[in-house]
Parts: structure tokens; C-alpha cells; sequence
């Protein structure tokens, strides 16, 4: 059913722990560092459209390659479990590159709509209403619109310790979330 507030709300956790803006605020100061500017408003609106393209054509992207939404999920959640346990732990499972390039590459892809958003956007598919989903991607998006603006302030604000503990307090709750999307698509492919 559509609007369902505690769709809106588990999705848009989900989502907001996956992109984990407030845990990339250290890269983004780096970024910003190295390429002089950030330009907030077209990597949130570059991730957002990345996002709302793959909730509306990712199954059937999937379907060319052939494979089901409850297979996709369940792959998704074991994602999401290791960069929760990267979150909590504070190690790095998965290496990639750093580029000196613009705000689209690598902030809207793929540290903000990358490998992890896309998989729980499709994870969340096989549990929740697309409207709910549509919703948390947009809140996500101002979410994303706010911290990219307002890097430095928060960072002052929080301070390195403030942050550790919040990205350490989302990457369990993450956990808890790739438990259940595991289990609730796991029976589907068993039988």
C-alpha cells in the first residue's frame, strides 16, 4: 500500500546507511581538496536519477542477464552485510581507485548511487511498495543535497569521534537489514 510511513522509513534507513554520506565526509573533504569544488546540486541530482532509473529498469536489466529478483536480492544482502561489517569494523573489504575527477565521477557514481545503493534498491523491490521506495530516494537525495553543502560545518560539529560512532551505529543497524532482506528471499530460491 501506498504510502506506507514505516515502508518509507525502513527503505530510506536502508538507503541512508548504504550511500553512508556522513561516514564519506572525509573523502569528500578530500575530494573537494583535490579538485577544488564540489558541485552539490548535479552529484545529488546525477544520483538520484541513477537511482530512480535503476528502482524502474533494473529487473529487466536483470531479466536480459537472466536472473530473478529473489536471486538479485539475496546477492544484495550479502553486500550489504560486508559493508556493514566495513562500517563496523572500520576495515576496507572492497579497494577501488581514488581519481582527481569531477562531482559526478566519483561522488554521484559511485560513492553516493553505486554498487551497494543499486543492489539494496533492488533488494528493497522484492520487499516494499515502488512508490515507498521512490520516496526514500528522494528524502535520501536532500539528505545527500545537505551534507554535500554543509561538509565542513558538519564535520566541526561531530568531529572525528562523533562520526566514527555514527557510522559504527548505522553499519549494525545495516547488519540487522541484510539479515532480514537475506532470510525473507532466501526460502524463495529453496524451493
Amino acid at each position: 500500500m501506498f504510502p506506507d510511513f514505516n515502508e518509507i522509513l525502513s527503505a530510506g534507513m536502508v538507503l541512508f546507511a548504504v550511500i553512508d554520506i556522513i561516514g564519506a565526509i572525509p573523502l569528500i573533504i578530500n575530494l573537494r581538496q583535490n579538485t577544488g569544488k564540489i558541485e552539490s546540486k548535479k552529484a545529488t541530482i546525477v544520483s538520484f536519477a541513477i537511482m530512480t532509473l535503476f528502482l524502474f529498469f533494473g529487473e529487466r536489466l536483470l531479466g536480459i542477464l537472466s536472473v530473478d529478483v529473489n536471486s538479485f536480492a539475496v546477492a544484495g544482502s550479502l553486500v550489504i552485510f560486508f559493508l556493514a561489517l566495513e562500517m563496523i569494523l572500520g576495515i576496507r573489504i572492497y579497494k577501488e581507485e581514488q581519481q582527481n575527477t569531477s562531482s559526478i565521477v566519483p561522488l554521484a557514481f559511485p560513492l553516493i548511487a553505486g554498487a551497494g545503493t543499486l543492489t539494496s534498491i533492488i533488494s528493497l523491490r522484492a520487499a516494499y511498495h515502488y512508490g515507498n521506495i521512490m520516496v526514500a530516494i528522494f528524502i535520501n537525495s536532500i539528505l545527500v543535497y545537505a551534507v554535500l553543502k554543509n561538509t565542513t560545518r558538519i564535520e566541526g560539529i561531530l568531529g572525528k569521534a562523533g562520526i566514527a560512532v555514527l557510522r559504527k551505529s548505522f553499519g549494525i543497524i545495516l547488519m540487522a537489514i541484510a539479515v532480514k532482506l537475506f532470510t525473507g528471499n532466501i526460502k524463495f530460491l529453496l524451493d
